[in-house]
């Protein structure tokens, strides 16, 4: 990232909080993730026939294709543009949970709730398609509950738009599952496992969370 980047990604009243109650992991995890991810993304974008063949599909995992709960978490029904957004909201919503979470309870958050959408969409909601978009949808749930207990857990005074955060995604997560779409579901168990998996308490040095960014960049 460019000075300028870096900057503002910092300066995000709820980025800043992450920079002070995180524990400065590289997001190895994510990475490889979004990598393989993309590389699913263009080999089906060259042999258009893979997504038919790996996506969730209700008729074939009937039949015994039970692999395609797995695989649908890869291949992407939004095709380029889809996919797309969903590898940017990956790379930038893995790489808050995993600096704050670890890597093991990010793996556990991401491919859980991922699966448990997979499973749900199939029994249930969209017997057909395909994404990881479920997935990140648990790590945001897991993200909402951390920015909750921030104040209580870290001493961190949580900005205004961090504040509502928490709130926001509890909502959508409700009203997405009210309206039958597959994202909130996995949200919802995103929170829960998020209050499970929570970290050990710790309280970092006060610093107003307006100059957790600068901090950063002088680190």
């Amino acid at each position: 990232m460019s000075t300028s980047v870096m900057s503002r990604w910092h300066g995000n009243p709820i980025v800043a909080v992450f920079d002070r109650i995180g524990t400065g992991r590289k997001p190895v995890l994510t990475g490889v993730v979004a990598v393989v991810t993309a590389a699913v993304l263009v080999a089906q974008l060259v042999h258009p026939a893979l997504f038919g063949q790996f996506r969730r599909d209700g008729a074939a995992i009937d039949a015994g294709e039970w692999w395609r709960l797995v695989t649908g978490m890869f291949f992407q029904d939004g095709k380029l543009l889809g996919g797309l957004f969903n590898l940017v909201a990956l790379v930038v919503v893995g790489t808050l949970a995993e600096g704050y979470f670890g890597r093991a309870r990010w793996f556990v958050l991401y491919f859980g709730c991922g699966l448990f959408g997979q499973f749900l969409s199939y029994v249930w909601l969209q017997p057909v398609g395909a994404g990881n978009s479920m997935c990140v949808a648990g790590l945001i749930g897991a993200l909402a509950v951390a920015l909750y207990r921030a104040p209580a857990r870290h001493g961190v005074q949580l900005p205004s738009p961090a504040f509502v955060a928490p709130l926001l995604v509890l909502s959508l997560a409700l009203l997405d599952t009210l309206l039958h779409d597959n994202h909130g579901m996995p949200a919802l168990l995103g929170m829960a496992l998020g209050f499970a998996l929570l970290p050990k308490a710790s309280v970092k040095a006060s610093l107003p969370a307006s100059d957790a960014g600068k901090e950063a960049l002088t680190d």
